[in-house]
Formats: structure tokens, sequence, C-alpha cells
């Protein structure tokens, strides 16, 4: 593309306003980092009603229902799926119970948002969308990054062929950790894999398709989980993916989308609200969306609007990011675990 082709300025994004959705009730399963953050997004930036929360124990639910405060607390998770004034259940709990506690909502009849990854593994992922759309129930994985506005800003700009043909996706994501996080444990499922490879990965096959062809290197923490891994894939006509996640080190986290006519680049965090760069091939021009709310896990809420659109519409699955794409994703995490 030469630089008088590329617009003046990207695409708005197109994500739905919190007041144009129904307003539902939300009952959170776990008492973690993750579910305290989300429960602060939706009540700081929509009308969405976070109204239950549900853990192991009646004394880790009652803190977290004080420390949030305005919520009833149940002593299980079989307690909080059974209220009947929840509409939706968010799985917040640790990747090796999601499964477990996905199944548990879906039995009783509520609306899942599960936080990423769905599953441990393809087949845990397919269970649980498939005991979704028997019950009738909608069911999506809460990966944030895809309903942001960001995001639409970037779906936008692939969906018009801004980029020309597109050959290359190059992602990053590093963050260091140290113990007892429970990223480091492997009987919670711990690794860079699960909590932050899949960033990168449902980047890669989101924009360029399933990976036809994966090659993995990588190295063990201590404490026997993945501590990074390099992931190469290839897709669909031979475009290219180089991966890369790690929790011993902080890296750039950002995010690259080449294509013969333009390059487009998300400065790290790339999973988060931030900038959209698009540059001409030939580098003399460059336009940006610059993202008027860069308010980190602030923007978790947008998940919620986007679950919350569907239900409303009787979708049983997000067309932004539905049963294929979550496939798509844990077939190629599965194949990178295997050879590492």
């Amino acid at each position: 593309m030469s630089s008088l082709s590329l617009p003046d300025a990207l695409p708005a994004p197109r994500r739905p306003s919190p007041d144009r959705v129904p307003s539902l009730r939300w009952g959170v399963l776990g008492t973690g980092w993750i579910a305290e953050r989300f429960v602060a997004s939706l009540r700081a930036s929509t009308t969405q009603q976070v109204v239950a929360v549900g853990s192991r124990t009646n004394a880790s639910a009652e803190a977290f229902a004080r420390g949030v405060g305005g919520l009833r607390a149940h002593g299980s998770p079989e307690a909080l799926v059974a209220d009947p004034g929840v509409d939706v259940v968010y799985v917040a709990t640790p990747h090796h119970v999601h499964l477990t506690h996905a199944l548990l909502g879906v039995g009783a009849g509520k609306h899942v948002l599960v936080e990423k990854p769905m599953g441990l593994d393809t087949v845990e992922a397919q269970s649980i969308s498939d005991a979704a759309a028997t019950a009738g129930v909608f069911c999506m994985e809460a990966m944030w990054t895809l309903f942001l506005p960001r995001f639409d800003v970037v779906r936008q700009v692939l969906e018009t062929g801004m980029l020309g043909d597109v050959r290359t996706v190059l992602a990053d994501h590093g963050e260091h950790f140290d113990p007892p996080h429970r990223i480091l444990d492997p009987a919670m499922a711990g690794g860079s894999l699960l909590d932050l490879g899949t960033y990168v990965t449902t980047l890669a096959t989101w924009v360029l398709g399933p990976a036809t062809r994966v090659l993995a290197s990588g190295e063990m923490t201590a404490s026997g989980v993945n501590g990074q891994a390099a992931v190469l894939l290839t897709h669909a006509d031979d475009a290219t993916s180089v991966l890369h996640s790690t929790l011993l080190t902080r890296t750039p986290t950002s995010a690259t989308i080449a294509g013969t006519e333009a390059t487009l680049t998300l400065p790290g965090p790339f999973f988060m609200p931030g900038d959209v760069v698009v540059t001409s091939a030939d580098g003399s021009r460059t336009v940006t969306w610059t993202d008027p709310e860069p308010i980190g896990h602030g923007a978790l809420f947008h998940s919620a609007l986007e679950a919350a659109r569907c239900i409303g519409e009787g979708l049983l699955e997000s067309p932004l990011h539905d049963t294929e794409s979550v496939r798509a994703n844990m077939e190629t995490l599965d194949k990178v675990t295997g050879q590492l």
C-alpha cells in the first residue's frame, strides 16, 4: 500500500454501549485476583448487576462479599449455581477446575462466561461448549482482548483489507512471577502457556486461522511447569506466526500483524486497551487510533457486555469468539504442550 492509500483515520470501534444491552444478574464463582477486578470493572462501567459470589468455603465467599460489598455469599459452587437470582455464572476459578465448574453452571440452566482458557485442552473446552449447546444456554470463553474497542479497530482494518495479504503475525507475552504464585504450581495447571501463551496463540489463529504446522521449544521451571515457550506456526497459504510466552521475565508484550500493503502494530501490552498503529509498506506514512480509555484490567467489562448482548439476542455463543475460534486456539496449545 502506498502512503497515499492509507485512510486519514482508522475506523471507530463498534462495541455495544453499556446501556444498550440487557442488565443481567451475575454470580461470580471464585474469589481470586481476576474475580475482584471483574466485579470492580462491571460496577464502574456497566449496568450489569453482580449479585452473588461462590467459593469452596463460606469463609472465603463471605470475605469476598464483604470486600466488594452487596453480594450474597455461597459456600460452595453448587450453592451459587442453584441461586435463582443468578442469570449468568462467571467462572473465575483456577484452570484445572474450569471444566467442573462450567458444567455445574450449565447443568443448573445458567449461562456461563468462563475465564480463559475454557479448559485444560481441546477435549475439555469442547465438552463445555457441547453441554451448553445441548442445554440451550449461552457459553463463551472470557478472552476479553477480542471484545475490547482496540480489537474492533483491528477487526475492521483486517475486514477492509487495508493490510493487503497478511503474511505474518509476531506476538509475545512475558511477565515475571515469583513463588508461591499459582502459575508456578503444576497441581493448578500452572505454566506460561495457559495463562500467557493463550493470548498470543489466540491472536495468531484469530488473524490467520488454524495452524497447519506447529514447532515449539521451551524451558521448564524448577517447580515443573513451562517457564517459557517459543512457537512457530504455519497457517493456510504458508502464512507464519512467530510467538513467545514466558513467566520468567518481563518482555515488551507487543504484537504485529504484517501484510503486503501495510503493517499493524499493537504497542504492549497488546492484549489490553491501547493504541492501534498502521504503517504503509514503504514506511512513509502512519495512521494511529488512540484509545480514549487506556484503563488496563478496568476494561474486563467488555466480555460481560458481549455476553449480555448475545444473550439478549437469543444467541448461544458469540460470533466474535465462537466454538470454532476456541477450538483453533486450544488445538494449537495442545500441540505446543505435546512438543514441550
